[in-house]
């Protein structure tokens, strides 16, 4: 028998705690080891790693609205498409400017730097938003 190829996109649903993001780094070291684009893996898990914080910290949800968070990615070519889903909509992403002594604000600026820009924010079927970014050889270095 053969073997079989790895897919080419995951999703998985997590819990909306801070333990996710080890869980969700883990799975995507693997996926990238199993895609042969392990070159990426530094930066794509830093991205990862301040998207999922964001999503556990800003993604409070509304009363009787699921606490999950959704990952979902996607090999595209030589790269990889990161997303992270949660349900708030009203807390979009931003970058800001933040004062040297704040203690935040500075995720959005690395992932934008580690994308080259490519990253964004969609609307999704039913409540929340997916934040999302892509990590290709390029941006990487």
């Amino acid at each position: 028998m053969g073997t079989t190829a790895p897919p080419t996109e995951v999703a998985t649903q997590w819990p909306c705690t801070p333990l996710s993001a080890r869980r969700t780094r883990r799975q995507l070291a693997a996926l990238l080891d199993d895609w042969e684009l392990g070159a990426l893996a530094d930066s794509a898990l830093l991205v990862l790693s301040e998207l999922i914080a964001n999503a556990v910290r800003h993604a409070r949800t509304t009363e009787g609205m699921a606490r999950d968070i959704g990952t979902v990615f996607v090999r595209d070519g030589d790269g990889v498409r990161i997303e992270v889903h949660d349900t708030r909509a009203d807390r979009r992403p931003t970058l800001t400017d933040p004062r040297p002594l704040d203690e935040s604000g500075r995720g959005l600026h690395l992932v934008d730097a580690l994308t080259e820009g490519k990253w964004g924010v969609n609307s999704r079927t039913g409540p929340g938003k997916a934040v999302w970014a892509h990590v290709t050889p390029d941006a990487a270095g």
